[in-house]
């Protein structure tokens, strides 16, 4: 597989770090999970493929434990707050002394800078502070949270692997490791703004023109942080500038939010084309297009129209039995609630399996919303194996992207217990049978073989 032979320590923790270890896991890296003495059980279910260590890090033989563990493993995986690893004298500086190829990826909601870098938060909170909820919901609604996927999974643990693997293809060049600061808050500003941008920004007060901060930054004078913006009707706002200092050593900057916002890059760059310029929920892509959003059929269930391009939009209204003359023009805005109509008593008078007959394997672009329990069994999802199960009939995504030569072989075996291989993880980086019972008897660590085998 892939990442076989990379060693990498994840330090227990919720959804984002768990999925960045299960997909590194997922294409062969060995990844050891950090468990904390007294746990039951993995509450993300994203243990797949990885071993466990209980280990105490509060008290110092548990830290030291893991210092001498990173001395051999390629990935530090951590997803505390701010200064939380530098109070228990695991930060990078220390870490990377010991092992200068240690990669040290950093995990958190808001990152390791800024005001909100020591405070909590979840999903909801991170998109919100992207901008990016301001742009989901039905118009007249209220800001309406995706499900947690859009900052935990994407903003953060896969931006988090992204950079992991970055990482390991510079090491191959430079043989150093480096610190990545992921967190699920998106990039807010990118510093592409225009030199003659009327609007300023100030970091500690004073405000300048855009033109002479980005020159700073660029220059080293200013390092990543939140700023204030004030635009050119005077109104303010904070955003958040990730900033990359070569001075020292190499750090990505990328907090949740900014992975999330991040991915929203192309809602930032289209705003100009006026893809945004309606109230929530009426743009062509939130659900405000007749042509770009849901349908309950006739016996209660939905499907999903995606007909953007005008040769769709003529397929969709021959599938729907409707004459485009009889319509107003599909790019005719105000239109849109109207056509909405239409198309709403159009698709209730069949049922979901009625309509696929009418659309499958046609460019229409309309597909049946599924079920979990439906995507599972449909045919095309099927033919590709989109989904496995594990030894206990558990069902879950296949990994992806799908790789021709050395593709991921997910473990079929039911999530390890809390320190499950603690033994063995601890042989595996150089400890003693002495050590290991001294360290045992001290109550530093946790073995549960035999819980896990009963």
């Amino acid at each position: 597989m892939a990442l076989r032979g990379v060693r990498v320590l994840e330090l227990a923790g919720l959804a984002p770090g768990p999925f960045c270890g299960m997909i590194l896991a997922d294409f062969g890296a060995e990844v050891v999970l950090v468990d904390r003495l007294g746990s039951v059980n993995h509450p993300s279910h994203l243990a797949r493929g990885k071993r466990s260590l209980a280990l105490d890090l509060k008290r110092s033989p548990g830290a030291a434990v893991l210092r001498r563990m990173c001395a051999r493993a390629d990935v530090l995986l951590e997803p505390f707050r701010c200064g939380v690893m530098e109070k228990l004298q695991l930060g990078p500086e220390t870490l990377q002394q010991d092992n200068p190829k240690l990669i040290y990826a950093r995990l958190s909601g808001f990152g390791q800078s800024g005001i909100f870098s020591k405070v909590a938060g979840h999903d909801i909170n991170y998109v919100a502070l992207s901008g990016v909820l301001s742009k989901i919901g039905r118009s007249g609604e209220n800001p309406y949270p995706p499900l947690n996927l859009l900052a935990d999974f994407g903003g953060g643990g896969l931006m988090c692997t992204l950079g992991i693997l970055l990482a390991l293809f510079e090491r191959t060049r430079s043989g150093l490791g480096q610190v990545i600061d992921a967190n699920m808050l998106p990039f807010v500003i990118d510093l592409e703004l225009p030199s003659n941008d009327p609007s300023k920004l100030s970091i500690g007060g004073g405000f300048q023109p855009v033109e002479q901060v980005l020159k700073d930054t660029k220059e080293g004078r200013i390092h990543g942080s939140h700023w204030m913006h004030e635009t050119a009707d005077n109104s303010k706002r904070y955003v958040t500038v990730s900033y990359l200092d070569v001075a020292t050593y190499k750090i990505y900057k990328l907090d949740t939010v900014e992975g999330t916002a991040y991915l929203s890059t192309f809602l930032w760059k289209t705003q100009a084309m006026g893809l945004w310029a309606q109230p929530r929920g009426q743009n062509l892509l939130d659900g405000g297009a007749p042509f770009y959003t849901t349908y309950k059929t006739a016996d209660g269930e939905f499907m999903a129209v995606g007909a953007i391009e005008p040769q769709f939009y003529t397929l969709l209204l021959k599938g729907l039995g409707l004459e485009s003359e009889e319509l107003p023009s599909q790019m005719s805005i105000e239109d849109w609630p109207e056509v909405k109509k239409k198309f709403a008593d159009v698709f209730a008078r069949k049922t979901k399996a009625e309509w696929c007959q009418i659309f499958d394997g046609t460019d229409a672009c309309v597909t049946p919303v599924l079920t979990l329990e439906e995507a599972l069994h449909h045919q095309h999802n099927r033919e590709r194996g989109s989904f496995i199960t594990d030894e206990e009939q558990h069902a879950s995504p296949r990994p992806a992207p799908q790789l021709s030569r050395t593709p991921a072989v997910p473990s079929a075996k039911r999530d390890p217990s809390v320190g499950e291989h603690t033994v063995e993880v601890l042989k595996d980086y150089g400890f003693s049978q002495e050590e290991i019972h001294q360290l045992h008897s001290d109550r530093i660590i946790e073995s549960n073989k035999l819980k896990a085998n009963l």
